[in-house]
C-alpha cells in the first residue's frame, strides 16, 4: 500500500508545487454580499477552494456513513453480549461433573430380536 500512496502523491505533489510557482499573481478575491475583497496570489486562492472543497465532501461522507457506523456498534456490541453468554454456558458446563451415559432403546434390545 505504501508504493501506490507515493505513487499518487508524487506527482500531485510537483504538480501543486508547478502550479503555485507558475500562478504567483496576485488577484482580488470578494464574495458578493460582504463588502471585503482580499488581495492573495492565484495559487493560494486555487489551493485554499481545492481543500475547502475537500473537507466539505469528507464531511458529507462523513454524514452519510453515519448509519454504517451505527449499524457496525449495534452489531459490536450484539457480538459481546454473544460472547459473554457463550463463556458463561461454557463455565458452566465446565463446572457440571459429568453425567452417565444411558443406553439408547434400540441398545437394549438384542440383535436378534431387532425386526
Amino acid at each position: 500500500m505504501r508504493p501506490v500512496h507515493w505513487i499518487v502523491t508524487a506527482p500531485a505533489a510537483v504538480v501543486a508545487a508547478l502550479f503555485a510557482v507558475s500562478n504567483r499573481e496576485h488577484v482580488s478575491v470578494g464574495l458578493w454580499p460582504l463588502p471585503d475583497v482580499l488581495d492573495a496570489p492565484l495559487y493560494l486562492v486555487v489551493l485554499a477552494a481545492l481543500v475547502v472543497g475537500f473537507l466539505f465532501g469528507e464531511f458529507v461522507a462523513w454524514l452519510g456513513a453515519g448509519q454504517t457506523r451505527r449499524l457496525a456498534r449495534e452489531r459490536m456490541r450484539r457480538i459481546a453480549a454473544l460472547e459473554r453468554e457463550l463463556n458463561a454456558a461454557q463455565s458452566t458446563l465446565a463446572q457440571q461433573p459429568p453425567q452417565p451415559q444411558r443406553p439408547t432403546p434400540a441398545a437394549l434390545v438384542p440383535a436378534n430380536e431387532r425386526r
